[in-house]
């Protein structure tokens, strides 16, 4: 399923959860974490909406590379004589400004992404906030795995669900876990719609669970999910507004 599909989705989920769910305020940064979660699962996917938004330090990283090149060979050329050591490090350096030159696309947005989660895992640590460091872990991570692998399980909706309570209990944010992991099983949800699935209980079990209805990116699967979204938003506006009326 497009990405502006799950992001459409994981709003509605978020509106379902505001003005449904007993107890939990209506708030629209709450929406808008339940539509960021609904876009998390596809951070295996180095093309994804997310992945682009969040791999924003993607060019940084090729120069970064290229830089590091220049150093060690400048280093190499001031501080060390010639022979082998010198040959050694003049040849570490031609490889660091190759693999710069090199990286294009999905696997800069990878390195993009790790050094994102990584710093936010940095940051979680010097705050003292856990959930921060299992976000940034899991920004690391995620896309270096399969696509619909592991963040397409009921495990990691778990997890997702889970960062959420630590930040509402280090946030005080009333019902983010909520927000959070019904954001997240909302994409799940969608992709068992598609002929692929999902193997929601990897790795105990391969199986993938499909209806499958949506063929991703045709048209007839494009018009599909267009009515899905339509029909899932006015299911839960009338059950909003039947709530409050009521």
């Amino acid at each position: 399923m497009r990405g502006s599909s799950h992001l459409a989705i994981g709003l509605i989920t978020g509106v379902a959860i505001a003005g449904l769910v007993p107890g939990i305020p209506f708030s629209p940064a709450g929406i808008a974490l339940a539509g960021f979660s609904s876009l998390a699962p596809d951070l295996d996917h180095p093309e994804s909406r997310l992945s682009k938004r969040l791999g924003f330090t993607q060019q940084y990283v090729r120069w970064a590379f290229v830089a590091g090149a220049l150093a060690i060979a400048a280093y190499t050329y001031l501080q060390l004589a010639p022979g082998r050591e010198q040959r050694l490090f003049y040849t570490v350096a031609l490889a660091f400004g190759l693999i710069g030159v090199g990286l294009q696309g999905g696997s800069t947005r990878k390195l993009a992404l790790l050094f994102t989660g990584m710093a936010t895992v940095v940051a979680g640590l010097y705050t003292e906030q856990l959930w921060l460091s299992l976000l940034g872990t899991f920004v690391a991570l995620a896309p270096f795995t399969t696509h619909r692998s592991w963040t397409h399980t009921i495990w990691a909706t778990a997890l997702w669900a889970y960062i959420g309570h630590l930040a509402n209990r280090s946030l005080g944010w009333q019902g983010i876990e909520l927000y959070a992991g019904a954001g997240y099983a909302s994409h799940l949800v969608a992709d068992t719609l598609t002929k692929a699935g999902v193997r929601w209980f990897l790795p105990i079990s391969p199986y993938s669970f499909k209806i499958p209805l949506i063929s991703t990116g045709s048209a007839s699967g494009n018009m599909m999910e267009v009515a899905i979204c339509a029909g899932y938003g006015l299911l839960v506006l009338g059950l909003v507004v039947g709530r409050i009326n009521f």
